[in-house]
């Protein structure tokens, strides 16, 4: 999110515009004007606009649809490429994955058939398809790019919502996870012959296919994340030996540690072992750039860090990270005293671990009924 601009929030949902966006904009601002001067340019960059306030609709119904389900969507981030809608969790059944999915496409299918009613039918396919060129009609080039929305994301492809429209379909047969990972090959297959296509026609193609490569990749090792946590405890996982700091100490004492172990995230304690916050390597060094050295630990610490029970299940863990976008869960007893760690580099090891050896590997078989706690 550091590489976004915040545009402010709507009905509960925060919406940012990642800074390519701003590069695709001169960019546009630059051919148009190369091909009628300043008017045609500025009509080019509020064009762009337009498709982005129709993207925007689009990810409002995928929004809507969730939230009927009990899902909220904390934020939405726009890309040179389209727009992405963040949800707190994934839905629980395909017919739920479904329903969201389908729900963008339907608000394109319904901005192009007000658009088309608006010009009173008299916008050819010619019209429509010219969306790269300036001498067409405004609205009917809008149009024609919300029935290009609508045809790109049924795409069975992550992260198009075709693919997650097809994984829904298979998991109605299968699992979850198989489900996945199906939809996931068959979407890095197709990124495969955007990759080629664009070698010869559009290179634009080719940048779309590594982006919908990486995506289904990333959707195949969710997949396999919410499969193996449903079956492991937060103890089996979780980091047990690690350094962390007093409240009393110092930026200083911070920085010490940041350079004598290999962590990224110090808990703060206090005398009796409670959790008071977390302090990232990136809130160390902003902090010190701005007080200086000696300023208390305190003052950079996040005090939003989510606690869990080590018997917890991982699945609930992962939920946690999610809703509340940390960089880290805290791990208690009984006592409400941190015994261990949950990070998104831990998670990252659990994956490795588990496909360099069969699934009858158990985790945390090493440590016992109770976790171990060592001071640093």
């Amino acid at each position: 999110m550091g590489w976004s601009l915040n545009l402010g929030t709507i009905a509960g949902t925060t919406v940012r515009v990642h800074f390519t966006f701003l590069l695709l904009l001169v960019w546009i601002w630059l051919t148009h004007y190369q091909i009628g001067g300043t008017p045609a340019a500025w009509q080019g960059v509020a064009f762009i606009i337009a498709v982005f306030a129709c993207v925007v609709l689009h990810e409002f119904g995928h929004i809507a649809a969730a939230r009927y389900f009990g899902i909220s969507t904390p934020d939405i981030t726009l890309f040179p490429i389209g727009g992405v809608a963040r949800l707190e969790r994934m839905p629980e059944e395909p017919g739920q994955e479904f329903v969201i999915a389908v729900a963008g496409p339907l608000v394109n299918v319904a901005i192009a058939a007000l658009i088309f009613a608006l010009l009173g039918g008299s916008a050819g396919v010619e019209q429509m398809a010219g969306i790269e060129d300036p001498r067409m009609g405004f609205l009917a080039r809008l149009a024609g790019v919300n029935v290009f929305l609508v045809l790109f994301n049924m795409i069975p492809a992550f992260p198009m919502d075709g693919g997650r429209i097809l994984r829904a379909a298979l998991a109605a047969r299968l699992s979850w996870s198989r489900a996945t990972q199906i939809a996931a090959t068959i979407g890095q297959g197709l990124a495969f012959v955007f990759g080629f296509v664009g070698l010869f026609y559009n290179p634009l193609l080719i940048f779309i296919g590594i982006f919908v490569y990486l995506a289904a990749a990333a959707e195949a090792q969710n997949a396999q994340i919410r499969e193996v946590a449903t079956s492991v405890l937060v103890a089996d996982v979780m980091i047990t030996e690690f350094a962390r700091l007093e409240r009393s100490a110092t930026l200083d004492e911070a920085i010490e540690m940041l350079l004598a172990t290999t962590q990224h995230e110090f808990p703060v304690i206090d005398s009796a072992g409670h959790l008071e916050g977390l302090v990232t390597r990136n809130d160390m060094i902003r902090t010190l750039k701005e007080k200086g050295p000696a300023a208390p630990v305190a003052s950079a610490m996040r005090r939003d860090i989510p606690k869990i029970h080590y018997r917890k299940s991982l699945e609930e863990s992962l939920r946690l990270m999610q809703q509340a976008d940390v960089p880290a869960v805290a791990v208690v007893d009984n006592s409400d005293r941190l015994v261990g760690l949950m990070t998104h580099e831990t998670i990252g090891e659990m994956l490795m671990i588990r496909s360099a050896v069969s699934d009858a590997f158990r985790f945390g078989r090493l440590r016992g009924a109770k976790p171990r706690f060592t001071r640093i």
